[in-house]
């Protein structure tokens, strides 16, 4: 990988994990934040994200309408939000992950093996 995003990105990460902490605060709903409650949240998001995108033929633009597109970047954010709150409650800095599993990813599939290959990483 050659290049990364901003310094921001990391920024924009901390601001939602801050923003989250307030909701939550405010709603006296730590208590019920655990990591498991919270991944189970996650996947709950990411079935109803999927959802939308299920019997289209390929999800792209032109097969949604305005209020499809809505709906998905709603649950994108719900997606988002928990992963932000998970990461939170285990300590993972989702930003130096993220940078950290590509590199992995960069060793696991170097490009020149594996450009317009989409077998897995065992598999060629």
């Amino acid at each position: 990988m050659t290049t990364h995003a901003s310094p921001s990105a990391a920024d924009s990460l901390t601001a939602l994990r801050d923003l989250t902490r307030q909701f939550a605060g405010e709603r006296d709903w730590q208590q019920f934040h655990t990591p498991k409650n919270l991944a189970m949240a996650l996947s709950v998001e990411v079935a109803e994200l999927a959802e939308h995108f299920q019997w289209l033929k390929t999800g792209a633009d032109d097969e949604l309408d305005d209020a499809k597109r809505t709906a998905i970047r709603h649950e994108l954010a719900d997606v988002l939000l928990y992963l932000v709150q998970l990461a939170d409650k285990r300590g993972v800095d989702l930003y130096a992950a993220a940078v950290e599993k590509m590199a992995l990813n960069a060793v696991k599939y170097p490009a020149a093996q594996v450009r317009g290959d989409a077998r897995k990483y065992n598999e060629y």
